[in-house]
């Protein structure tokens, strides 16, 4: 399968990456000047972008200039022969250059064409510049995030950018598996995924509550309109744990660990929302007995009575925790710019086909002669491609 990643930044690629890493082969477009953003964005060494590096992993590089009828016809003949073009571009760009939709899927009607854009094609926003940290923002996201005397909490990552990717990954697999299934029409399809849209998803039941209660989930901090004791404490030795009691049962192990079993028979315990509306008072207790104990004094006690704890991990903690090790969550590329270079592994286990990362990102326009020359741009005409700023 051949992915054609035309995006920039965040959302879209991740998606191609993530394609890349279960063995699509994934060629990136990016303009032979100023390249993809992520090159440059967050933290570098030796001047070489590290988020570069995970991003454009498994991925050969192209450059061309798509805004000019030259760089916009290597793209078509890259995409004749493609299955997946991603893009990001504002609405109406694509057809501004001659490659609208329409154009691509006549001339490979198999192509499946992602479009990832802040806002969606159509609609009052459509043509506004949409980032992932706007989609935090109007999801709804953000206001029930952070401490109930407190702002809006954005997070420090890309949140909505990776939920979009992750989007994109299924629903250009659900597009070609409606191309290629038996009984399917062997055709590609467009998506429209908007960036704001995925997060709204995410919120569960609030936009019904809403609808029909007329209630506005606020924001509570780490604990949980619908159960309690669900929070973060801290432990004797100054770290930190997380805990949560979804089920009932959980709940009652936990309170029975603290050695408080008489909340149990309480009315109110046996729902988690009603344990919510006396969350001090399970706090005090269960803050209680952790603020006596050890990190691993509390984590050995909570397994033991098989309730569920976690320690609240920095980057460092993933590094050296043994469950991540044994599933190598964490593992080790062989850069050609870094040498050793510790990120991400693939997302999951496949136990026919695992992914791999063959290798991590590369110089923009790496594969400038591998795959225009294999379209059949020899070396005089991509010289003269080059002198033009064309690629």
């Amino acid at each position: 399968m051949v992915v054609v990643d035309a995006a920039t930044l965040f959302a879209g690629p991740l998606a191609a990456t993530i394609l890349g890493d279960y063995g699509a082969d994934v060629v990136k477009v990016e303009h032979p000047d100023r390249g993809d953003p992520s090159r440059t964005h967050g933290a570098s060494k030796d001047g070489i972008g590290l988020w570069w590096k995970m991003l454009g992993r498994n991925k050969r590089t192209v450059t061309a200039n798509l805004g000019r009828p030259e760089g916009a016809d290597l793209l078509k003949r890259l995409l004749a022969r493609a299955d997946v073009l991603i893009e990001n571009f504002r609405p109406g760009t694509l057809e501004r250059w001659g490659l609208s939709p329409d154009t691509l899927l006549e001339l490979n009607p198999r192509l499946v064409i992602a479009r990832v854009t802040g806002f969606g094609q159509h609609g009052p926003y459509s043509r506004r510049p949409g980032f992932g940290t706007l989609a935090e923002s109007m999801s709804g996201f953000a206001a029930v995030t952070g401490e109930p005397d407190g702002p809006p909490t954005l997070p420090p990552f890309g949140l909505a950018d990776g939920v979009a990717a992750l989007t994109c990954v299924s629903a250009v697999t659900m597009a070609l598996h409606h191309r290629d299934s038996p009984g399917g029409t062997g055709r590609g399809q467009v998506v429209d995924l908007a960036i704001i849209e995925p997060l709204v998803t995410l919120l569960g039941p609030q936009p019904m509550v809403w609808d029909q209660l007329g209630r506005v989930q606020p924001r509570t901090g780490n604990r949980s309109v619908n159960n309690a004791p669900r929070n973060t404490y801290q432990t004797r030795d100054g770290r930190w744990v997380a805990i949560s009691t979804s089920a009932n049962s959980i709940a009652e192990r936990v309170m029975r660990l603290v050695g408080h079993p008489e909340v149990i028979d309480e009315p109110w315990f046996a729902s988690g929302a009603e344990r919510a509306e006396h969350a001090d008072l399970l706090d005090a207790y269960v803050g209680g007995w952790i603020a006596e104990r050890d990190l691993d004094e509390v984590v050995r006690e909570f397994e033991a009575a098989q309730a569920a704890v976690a320690p609240i991990y920095d980057i460092r903690d993933v590094f050296a925790d043994p469950q991540y090790q044994a599933l190598d969550t964490i593992t080790t590329v062989d850069d050609e710019d870094l040498g050793p270079l510790r990120m991400q592994n693939v997302l999951f286990r496949l136990s026919a086909t695992p992914g791999s990362i063959r290798w991590s990102g590369r110089a923009r326009g790496a594969d400038n002669d591998d795959v225009w020359g294999g379209l059949g741009v020899n070396a005089e005409d991509l010289a003269a491609l080059r002198d033009k700023g064309i690629v």
